[in-house]
């Protein structure tokens, strides 16, 4: 399981010109599976990212997690996470879990990250615009 983990200021989903997820600040979690994935992958890296300690102290020294902090989560599924390029100029994908494994991985890893704090979602599979200002910038690869 791989999670990139942006700091954002607005951030936001579009599929078909709707929004279907928008967050005022917090985190933007572009989210991807592999067939080993289960469970403990995803409760282990759900509770990683809500205690991550990227957002900024009194001192402006990034020392406090989101739930310090305060802000929301986007959750973006991302299959291209899992992409191999060692080979050619079109990457594979056979790493990537299969869709009807991965959706309901992805809507596990969302539902323990509601137990911390308010998520918002983009659709799964489907093909999303996504709008964000990644503050810092602070972008960081969670892999478990």
């Amino acid at each position: 399981m791989r999670v990139l983990v942006q700091r954002s200021g607005e951030a936001f989903c579009k599929v078909s010109n709707k929004i279907t997820g928008k967050i005022d600040s917090g985190l933007v979690l572009l989210v991807g599976f592999c067939e080993k994935d289960d469970l403990d992958k995803i409760k282990y890296l759900a509770k990683k990212v809500v205690n991550l300690r990227i957002f900024p102290d009194s001192d402006n020294v990034m020392n406090k997690s989101i739930l310090e902090y305060g802000g929301s989560i986007l959750s973006i599924s991302q299959f291209t996470l899992y992409a191999d390029t060692k080979k050619g100029n079109r990457p594979s994908y056979m790493n990537a879990l299969s869709n009807d494994k991965a959706v309901n991985l992805y809507n596990e890893f969302n539902n323990e990250l509601k137990k911390y704090i308010k998520v918002e979602e983009g659709v799964f599979g489907a093909d999303m615009e996504i709008t964000l200002s990644n503050i810092g910038p602070t972008t960081i690869m969670l892999e478990k």
